[in-house]
This record gives structure tokens, sequence and C-alpha cells, in this order.
């Protein structure tokens, strides 16, 4: 009984929902023009991927079809295995050692910079600071993502080289080592946020239950965090490494166009992209074995950047 002597109402029971797909949100969007737009919509969806997988084929034939005729003049072995590349002596040797060499310590220099700078600050944006703070972090982290890599080259000419020659005097005008740290500082905002989307993702209850067992912060970060996000922080480090193989602007501009086989950090060097970069210039002529060492070059380098990017995406699937 309520206060005015009335009984309360019994409230009605729910009602159940109406056979058949329920009612349009929006006036006139019945069942026919749904179906319709969903039709058109999976048609678009489908026409955009066969657009791409066709881009790709196009890519990889072309590639293909020109690498296979540098081959039938120039033994694979030959190509492989010789130490110099002057395609444009007067006898020119096809040896890519010096160039992949040259591309593989760009980019594990560019890995020795980036990775514990990216992933510290992810574990410093994630666990440690304040929520403004963070995000400030983030803002810095995406701007550096987005300068271009002709802006990094030049800052890397300019200002990174004649501040290591304070340091080591010797230090030729065109070197590694000034190429191997800018790249480092353009791949570190993919390693830092990817990182931290790693480590987003492990769940709250492993690190609740490290510290209900009474260990602290640290501890429970190095030995539980971590080893739940390994396999998205390695997926991370394997696809910076991939865009630090493929880079061409900075390597370019700072390491030059050398080839020679080097492991001196204070040389310079050229990579595969800085070849490729010098060849489309138009020295060689179309059709001839020059012109189809391009092709070669930038067939190894797909390979590898391929192997590379499918190793992260591998990594992040097993994570998932």
């Amino acid at each position: 009984m309520m206060a005015d002597g009335s009984r309360p109402k019994s409230p009605e029971p729910a009602r159940a929902p109406p056979d058949g797909p329920l009612a349009p949100a929006f006036p006139g969007g019945g069942t026919a023009s749904l179906a319709l737009s969903e039709r058109v919509a999976a048609r678009f969806f489908q026409l955009c991927a066969v657009l791409a997988a066709l881009a790709a084929i196009a890519v990889a034939a072309t590639l293909g079809s020109e690498a296979v005729l540098f081959f039938t003049e120039v033994s694979p072995v030959r190509f492989f295995s010789e130490l110099a590349w002057t395609p444009l002596a007067e006898e020119p040797r096809f040896g890519v050692l010096p160039l992949i060499a040259a591309t593989a310590q760009i980019t594990a220099g560019a890995a020795v910079v980036a990775f514990p700078l990216g992933l510290l600050t992810a574990i410093y944006a994630e666990y440690y600071a304040d929520p403004r703070v963070a995000g400030l972090l983030t803002v810095a982290v995406t701007v550096l993502a987005a300068v271009p890599t002709v802006v990094y080259g030049y800052v890397a000419l300019n200002f990174v080289t004649p501040a290591l020659r304070n340091i080591w005097p010797s230090i030729e005008a065109y070197n590694g080592i000034s190429a191997c740290l800018v790249v480092g500082v353009m791949i570190l905002p993919t390693v830092a946020l990817l990182s931290r989307g790693a480590l987003k993702a492990v769940s709250p209850s492993l690190t609740d239950a490290g510290l209900a067992l009474g260990a602290s912060s640290a501890r429970v970060l190095v030995r539980v965090v971590l080893p739940a996000a390994s396999r998205g922080i390695a997926a991370a480090l394997a696809l910076a490494l991939a865009r630090a193989a493929g880079e061409t602007m900075i390597v370019t501009l700072a390491a030059g166009n050398q080839a020679r086989l080097t492991w001196s950090p204070l040389e310079g060097i050229r990579t595969l992209t800085a070849y490729i970069a010098q060849a489309s210039m138009g020295d060689a002529a179309s059709g001839t074995l020059e012109y189809r060492a391009f092709f070669a070059v930038a067939a190894v380098l797909f390979a590898i950047t391929y192997a590379v990017n499918a190793l992260g995406r591998w990594l992040a699937g097993g994570r998932r």
C-alpha cells in the first residue's frame, strides 16, 4: 500500500522482440534498402581487395621478370658472392654483398638506438607517467613519426655529422653512424607506440596477482608484464626493422654512395635503397644489363623487407 491508500502498479512484463529483423533506427531505412547498401558495400570492399592484390602481383611480376633476365647473364653465385659492386665500370662487377652488408649495418644500428628508447618510453607512458604527461608524450612521439624522412636526412648531414666530428675528427663526411642514429630516431615511434599497445593488451589480472603475492612493481613488470607482452614487442621491433631496411632518403643523404664492404660506422657506405635511388636517375639505358641490375637489387630488397614484415605479422598474430 502507498501513502494515499492505492496499490502500487505491478511492473509490465518485458515485451519479446518481434520476429524478423529489428526496425531500422532511421526513417526510410527498411529491409530492402538495408540489403542493397550491404551488397554495394560488399562489392566496393571486394573491388578494393582485388585492386590491392593486382597491384602487388604487378610489382612482383615486374621485379621477377627483369631479375630473371638479369640472372640469365649474371650467375646468382657471382651476384651473391663477389665483393665489389661497380655496374657502370668498363668491366662491371655485380657483387651485391657490400649493399646487403651496408643495409644490415644501418638496420642493426637503428635497432640499437630505437629499441631500448622506444620500449622504455612505452613502459613509462603506460605504467609510470601521469595520464596528462602520458598524453603529451604520445603526441610528441607521434610528431616524430610525422617528420618527412628528407628532413631527417638533412638533419643527419648538417647537424649530426658535424657534432660527431667533434668526437671523432677522422669521421668521413658521409658515414654510417650518423645514418644509424637518425634512422633509429625515425623508427622510434613505431617501436614505442606498438610496444605500448602490446603492454596494454596484458591482462590486469596478471599484474594484480603478482602484486598480491608481494612482488614489487618493478619485479612484476620484468617477470610478468614483459614476458606476457614479448610477442607483441618483438612484432613491433620486426616492423620497425622492416621500415629501417627500406629507408632511402636518410641513408642517401647521410651514408653516401660508396659501395664498399666495411663494418666501420665512420666510413661512407651504400645501401640497397641508396643504389636504387641512384639507379633511378636514368644513368643506365633501358634493356641493358646495368638497367636490369636495378631490378635484381630491388628484388633482393623486396625479399628482405617482405620476410621481416611476415615475421612481424606472425608474431603479432601469435600474440592475439
